[in-house]
């Protein structure tokens, strides 16, 4: 993937998650409150990012732990499994914190030593989202009370969706730039 290419499909994400939010607002709160314990999205984004991950774990070379792939593919395939048995409580924010990591890699692969300095502004939101990735995959549980405070008052979803919207469009600027 090329910068230009990374940029813009994160652009192209954010405009459309902002927008999701500004134009909604509070007729949100429902779906939005109920996503941290959805099994449906929990089925999608987990079993999305186990597919991914175990796919990365197929191409591991010999300097990579690559002579315990199969190994390493097996345990975290049953990890996977088992998760959704033992542990099924907001797996769907953890599925979502790992394609989050996952997604960031690449988007920081197609950064990596590129000219224009103007790649920091996605390299920068990257960032922003790794922490919030992980901070998420430890604690679940403060995705859902940040919904509880995203909706306690009528404006604060639409501000919420116009920061992601206009950081967005400036990515979506940025682009064109290189």
């Amino acid at each position: 993937m090329t910068l230009f290419q990374a940029t813009l499909f994160t652009s192209i994400f954010l405009i459309a998650f902002g927008a999701h939010f500004l134009w909604h607002g509070m007729n949100s709160a429902k779906s939005t409150k109920a996503f941290p314990r959805s099994r449906v999205a929990a089925y999608i984004l987990l079993g999305s990012a186990a597919i991914w991950f175990l796919y990365k774990i197929t191409q591991l070379g010999p300097a990579d732990f690559g002579q315990y792939k199969n190994l390493l593919f097996g345990i975290f395939l049953v990890v996977t499994l088992g998760s959704f048995i033992y542990v099924p409580d907001f797996l769907a924010v953890r599925g979502l914190a790992a394609l989050i990591l996952l997604t960031a890699g690449a988007l920081l692969d197609a950064a990596y030593m590129q000219l224009p300095i103007t790649r920091l502004f996605l390299v920068s939101f990257t960032y922003l989202a790794i922490i919030t990735a992980l901070v998420l995959g430890a604690n679940p549980y403060k995705l859902r009370d940040f919904f509880d405070w995203l909706y306690r008052k009528e404006l604060r979803p639409r501000v919420f969706g116009s920061l992601f919207a206009a950081y967005g469009l400036l990515l979506l600027g940025v682009a064109f730039t290189y």
